[in-house]
């Protein structure tokens, strides 16, 4: 017992003498003895408590899909500000019964309390009473959650015991109080103190524990919550029921000590225990707001937009970090029916659990103005547990380790076309055999034969068809390496040309893995560019033959509509601009010279049986049978799906139903018409159900 109240005078002498500083310093924060650092420090206060006073606390950013509905949440920290006529008065009530039951009398600091503390450390050695109040509280939950972001480093700067800590706290504490009024600064406090599982402020309190809104918390629901504040990791009525409503009960006796029942004691006492009898109250599962592309709306399917989305505002100016705090409304051009659509055709091609392969398509709807894109989808899940055939890539919008084959002519048809070389009813040499006389491979000639039998000549709407690997060698010797595969970039693959290296990696900003894929093409005068081997974007392909239907308008593939602070101002993205990638006369040509594939000897004849709409497509096949592809598109939308060996050690693909991987042997390998095709015009029928069949541009006759 000596020993306690030895160490409780000890205590009482330490407060006595706390409470004789922090008196000085708060009423003398500059003296001219201290000098300018005195000075530097009243100016932080001052600047400090101004913000305090303002207050832009961490938001939750909304992601809506093209008709408003949210389809994804991004934050730090879940929080729903409301205005003090939002909040309940049994909430403001309770909070200023358990943590600072003399708010309205003090002005930031209470020195009452620090007394009642003292003399209650000299008598049991308990400092538990009276040290901080509900205002400094405020300026240290908005240190460490709003100024540190919630970082552990900043929450035991904003905690720690100091002198020099306390002096700020209570300087500022006291600043507050001339600036705001005690509503003003209570209904800051319960917007930023944390509340557990995630939930910063009442709003997202109300709402995680009890499914309701602040200003509907009945006595018991404000009581636990105010309770949670004191440590809402112990306290947590998801894991300790009973802590929790032995905390809520103290909770209600403070209360009614502090008048909330009215002044009627016997009153007063039956109403604290018709609360304190009530049940915890807790929603079973606690509503818990889902955070990122994992576990947004429909997440397994969305999830590949919504990581394209976030990667594409880091580009356009809207950083992560801003995202997760800024509070935004981003109306994106995400269609969830066109989004199942690509999600059902793709699963039926290939099961999302199925080894080694994987199944992407994006659709981009078409424009003079802007290329939405409309889906992003994969049979595979968009998760982080791969054994249940989910994946966190972009699978449909970064640039693939694999190549999309055949379909790559379409660029040196375009070009070949732009130079006049050809036009798409001319007659094209098509020799089963051809040994190039401007390419090499390595020191030996470049020698290439057809995959099938060919006439030996044929229309370049007919050679589009049906794709045999000679005509179009000759046309890229004609044409120039060096524009056709500037033509790919023009045309759409901008990423996939100049953005990685040959491998498929992003470039790194010093340069050390270059050069950019397109440039090792034309450095190394590879004319096997034209039967598309090297690394590309399905999302990049899709926009291809959107910017081919959009008379040779290209535009970037924009995931955004629109973007609104939290104020609902807008806010400026800095988009690259559309350009005439080519001229609308090739454009439409080429258009009309890619509208034979799906018809009778066409390589996706078979895919598009009962296709009844004008459209452009081109399969795609990499030699090694390793990944297939499909472009195609209508005036009103465009897409491209590619299947392609998504395992640590790739395989050729052979058909089946399911496809499978099948070694090393490619005498069964998969061809773009059997797997990626079937999945565009599974998705596309659905995706244009309702909409009236649109003509292809007509063709100006010198491109005939």
């Amino acid at each position: 017992m000596f020993a306690a109240r030895a160490t409780g005078l000890v205590k009482l002498v330490g407060l006595c003498l706390m409470a004789g500083v922090l008196v000085a310093a708060v009423l003398f924060p500059v003296v001219g003895g201290l000098g300018l650092a005195s000075n530097r420090a009243a100016d932080t206060v001052d600047q400090t408590s101004g913000e305090l006073t303002k207050a832009e606390l961490p938001l939750v950013t909304t992601v809506l899909d093209m008709h408003g509905q949210p389809i994804a949440y991004l934050y730090d920290q879940y929080r729903v500000p409301v205005p003090s006529e939002g909040i309940a008065d049994t909430m403001k009530a309770a909070i200023i019964a358990i943590e600072d039951k003399r708010f309205f009398e003090h002005k930031g600091v209470d020195w009452q309390g620090i007394a009642r503390a003292a003399a209650k450390a000299g008598v049991d050695g308990e400092t538990t009473q009276g040290a901080s109040t509900l205002t400094q509280q405020y300026v240290k939950n908005y240190l460490a959650f709003v100024v540190g972001k919630g970082s552990e480093e900043a929450y035991e700067k904003a905690t720690e015991v100091t002198l020099g800590r306390k002096i700020s706290e209570a300087r500022i504490a006291t600043q507050l109080e001339q600036k705001m009024s005690k509503d003003e600064i209570l209904t800051a406090y319960l917007n930023v103190v944390p509340f557990g599982n995630g939930a910063f402020g009442v709003g997202a309190a109300a709402r995680t524990y009890f499914d309701t809104t602040p200003d509907k918390l009945t006595v018991p629901q404000a009581a636990m919550l105010a309770g949670l504040v004191n440590e809402p990791s112990r306290l947590n009525p998801g894991s300790d029921v009973d802590a929790a409503i032995k905390r809520r009960n103290t909770v209600i006796d403070r209360m009614r000590d502090n008048g909330a029942f009215g002044p009627d004691a016997k009153v007063a006492e039956e109403k604290a225990a018709e609360y304190k009898a009530a049940d915890i109250g807790v929603v079973p599962d606690l509503k818990l707001l889902p955070n990122g592309c994992v576990g947004a709306g429909d997440g397994p399917v969305y999830g590949f937009f919504c990581r394209y989305l976030i990667d594409y505002l880091e580009k356009a100016g809207l950083p992560t970090e801003e995202l997760l705090r800024g509070g935004y409304t981003i109306t994106t051009t995400m269609d969830p029916v066109a989004t199942r659509a690509a999600k059902d055709a793709a699963m039926a091609q290939v099961p999302k659990t199925q080894p080694g392969i994987a199944n992407a398509m994006a659709v981009v709807e078409p424009g003079a103005d802007k290329h939405r894109v409309r889906a992003l989808a994969a049979n595979r899940d968009f998760g982080n547990n791969a054994d249940a055939g989910q994946s966190a890539y972009s699978i449909p919008a970064e640039v693939t380790k694999f190549g999309a084959g055949s379909i790559y002519k379409v660029f040196t048809a375009a070009s070949a076309l732009e130079r006049g070389v050809t036009g798409i009813d001319k007659q094209i040499e098509v020799p089963k055999t051809y040994t190039s006389k401007v390419y090499k491979n390595g020191s030996k000639p470049y020698t290439v034969k057809n995959a099938g039998d060919y006439p030996e000549k044929m229309t370049l709407t007919q050679a589009l068809a049906q794709s045999p690997n000679t005509a179009f060698i000759i046309l890229e010797e004609k044409a120039g390496l060096n524009n056709v595969v500037d033509m790919a970039y023009r045309l759409g693959l901008r990423e996939s040309m100049q953005g990685v290296d040959w491998r498929g990696d992003p470039l790194k900003a010093d340069g050390s893995n270059g050069p950019s894929q397109g440039d090792v093409y034309k450095r190394d005068n590879s004319g096997s560019f034209t039967l598309g081997a090297g690394p590309t974007s399905v999302l990049e392909l899709s926009n291809v033959a959107a910017t081919i239907v959009s008379g040779g308008k290209w535009c970037p593939p924009t995931p955004v509509e629109k973007v609104v602070d939290r104020n609902g101002r807008p806010v400026q993205l800095k988009e690259a601009p559309c350009d005439q990638a080519v001229a609308p006369e090739v454009a439409n040509a080429l258009a009309a010279g890619m509208s034979a594939d799906t018809k009778s000897g066409g390589t996706a004849a078979g895919a598009a049986s009962g296709w009844n709409r004008p459209m452009i497509g081109k399969t795609g096949t990499t030699e090694n049978h390793w990944s297939v592809a499909f472009i195609g598109a209508t005036p009103q939308f465009a897409g491209a799906v590619m299947t392609f060996t998504d395992g640590v050690a790739p395989q050729v693909i052979c058909n089946g139903t399911p496809p499978r991987l099948c070694g090393t042997n490619d005498a069964g390998g998969v061809y773009g018409g059997q797997v990626a095709a079937p999945t565009w015009f599974n998705a596309m029928r659905v995706i244009h159900e309702g909409k009236p069949p649109a003509d292809l541009p007509p063709v100006d006759p010198r491109y005939r």
